[in-house]
């Protein structure tokens, strides 16, 4: 009998599980974007697209300082929400030209420490919001 119970806690126990309702965070509660800049559901933070946008406006340069600018809005998102760089699983690219991969992975590679760069996903696209040379999303743990 005891054994069938224990059986029956393992089989059972992932359907006792409750979902956790998502928190949505606003940075700004004047914006009329129609989308949070992070979800946060558990443990885990979800964060929309950033650019490399300092103050509203694209920063001058290009890919490398677009890139920089980028991250470093991501680092500022991340650790206003308890997480930072070293917690985050995943990121996905998108470039306006693909040609740029490799200038952009240059600054990405900066921002990550060796042996502890997330899973990731790089795409071209036909074009960016703001005419952006880069966007990057994460999703990250919270510390």
């Amino acid at each position: 009998m005891r054994r069938m119970i224990a059986v029956a806690a393992v089989v059972l126990a992932p359907a006792v599980v409750v979902a956790q309702a998502p928190q949505f965070i606003t940075t700004n509660p004047q914006s009329t974007a129609p989308f949070s800049p992070a979800v946060k559901v558990g443990n885990m933070l979800y964060l929309a697209g950033q650019e490399g946008t300092d103050h509203g406006k694209l920063v001058p340069g290009g890919i490398g300082p677009e890139t920089k600018q980028t991250l470093t809005n991501i680092k500022t998102l991340l650790e206003a929400n308890g997480s930072d760089m070293e917690h985050v699983v995943k990121c996905t690219i998108f470039l306006a030209d693909i040609k740029e991969w490799g200038a952009m992975n240059e600054v990405y590679r900066t921002f990550f420490s060796p042996g502890k760069l997330p899973a990731r996903s790089a795409f071209g696209t036909s074009g960016l919001a703001q005419e952006a040379r880069t966007e990057i999303e994460c999703i990250a743990v919270v510390k």
